[in-house]
């Protein structure tokens, strides 16, 4: 037997169940598409060869990875066979992988690989007993509890539906046994396609051997997506594990069951998130920042000790500095924000930079979007110990100076020299008694 393995991860399937015009496998899930998660776990392994079984549509979805074209939606065992050409001339073992199975981990794969070694099978199945109904296939044995077939749900009779061990649709099988078996699949079933489950008796006919590692763990683990609802769970556990690796890596994090993290998320020790909050994409939050609630942060570097939130959307391209604070109902787009430097409330900034100790006053806008579509987006400099007043717009492109002040309800639309007072909108004018006069009232 060889030492090789080659993985293929299946993720083909048209995924009609999620009533949805995005191909099943590509559905997002905590800031990567589901069948990512599967290739992630896959490549722990470390395996000789990696290949993704996918439909026509899929084909240039994978950078970087060999991919096997799937060109009709004939069932699991073709699928399985479209990965023979990527594969010709290997002759080690191959793991195959259902793609919708996000909650899959290398330790599950790790140990099915070494099991189906230990037993020298030509064979290796998963299965699993959970404690709740599925459709899923039966492991059937004979009376030496020797695997001979596997019978999927819609096949089976009432005897074979009896059985409580279930098929998790993870198998590792010798090229050479796998190749035969496929070539005898026949779509006389009950769906009308060639199933993969059907070349383990095949495997067995053929006086190969078949065995079971059975798995005690949680079963949802195993459980493929195939539904909104299936979506929504493995979001939920997928959620629960980056939550308490970073927990466990020293992080604050007040009500796990409330904030979302993406994968890809960088959080250092003693940084703490409070409720309600969601950290996407290539965030990188530092050792004392505090992070909500009610706060998005997406694509930003956050600082030493900076404050985010609560009620707080930074968007793209945003840097707070070390000790910055980004208060409630503010957005921020684009714009680094210096040191010890403020924006409480009621602020939005995009393509903007703002220096140390500085702070900007409630309402404070960067208009930084010209009505004309053919002029770029202009960028907003605000200076060192800044202090604009409320209710400022900055119409970019424009620089405020060092240690200068801004006057309440001012649109400022040229540079600021350092250490000038600025604005001055129009003075109040009160008319004494015009309301009345204008009723006629006496």
């Amino acid at each position: 037997m060889s030492s090789e393995i080659a993985a293929v991860v299946m993720a083909a399937g048209l995924g009609t169940r999620m009533r949805s015009a995005t191909p099943k496998h590509f559905h997002p899930l905590l800031g990567q598409r589901m069948v990512d998660w599967v290739i992630a776990a896959t490549r722990e392994l470390g395996p000789n060869r990696l290949v993704v079984v996918t439909s026509p549509e899929g084909a240039s979805a994978y950078d970087g990875i060999e991919v096997a074209v799937q060109d009709q939606p004939r069932g699991t065992g073709d699928a399985a066979a479209a990965a023979r050409r990527a594969l010709d001339g290997f002759d080690g073992a191959i793991l195959i992988v259902p793609g919708d199975a996000p909650l899959l981990t290398g330790s599950i794969l790790n140990d099915l690989v070494a099991a189906h070694g230990n037993a020298g099978a030509d064979v290796t199945l998963l299965s699993f007993e959970p404690p709740f109904s599925l459709p899923y296939g039966r492991v059937v044995r004979d009376d030496q509890g020797e695997v001979l077939r596997i019978v999927e749900e819609k096949d089976a009779g009432s005897e074979e539906r009896a059985i409580r061990e279930l098929n998790a649709s993870l198998y590792v099988f010798e090229a050479g046994p796998l190749w035969q078996a496929l070539e005898r699949l026949d779509p006389d079933n009950a769906q009308g396609e060639l199933y993969l489950t059907d070349a383990v008796a095949h495997v067995v006919a053929d006086g190969g051997t078949a065995t079971a590692h059975r798995v005690d763990g949680d079963p949802n683990t195993f459980v493929g997506v195939n539904t909104r609802a299936d979506l929504a769970r493995s979001l939920a556990v997928l959620r629960d594990r980056i939550n308490e690796r970073h927990m466990l890596a020293g992080v604050t994090i007040a009500d796990p069951a409330s904030t979302w993290i993406d994968a890809s998320v960088e959080l250092e020790p003693d940084a703490a998130v409070h409720p309600f909050s969601v950290l996407r994409g290539h965030t990188k939050i530092a050792a004392g920042a505090e992070i909500g609630p009610h706060a998005v942060v997406a694509d930003a570097d956050i600082g030493r000790d900076a404050l985010v939130g609560p009620f707080c959307y930074l968007r793209p391209g945003t840097v707070l500095a070390a000790g910055a604070k980004a208060g409630t109902f503010v957005e921020i787009k684009n714009t680094r924000v210096g040191e010890r430097s403020k924006v409480p409330h009621l602020s939005y900034l995009g393509d903007a930079e703002v220096g140390d100790d500085t702070n900007v006053g409630a309402g404070g806008i960067t208009a930084n979007f010209s009505h004309d579509p053919k002029q770029p987006k202009q960028r907003t400099k605000i200076g060192k110990h800044v202090r604009t007043a409320v209710h400022n717009v900055f119409v970019a492109p424009v620089e405020i100076g060092d240690d200068s002040w801004t006057a309440a309800g001012s649109v400022i639309t040229e540079d600021v020299p350092a250490g000038s007072l600025a604005g001055f909108p129009p003075r109040q004018v009160n008319k004494e008694g015009y309301v009345r006069a204008r009723r006629g009232d006496d």
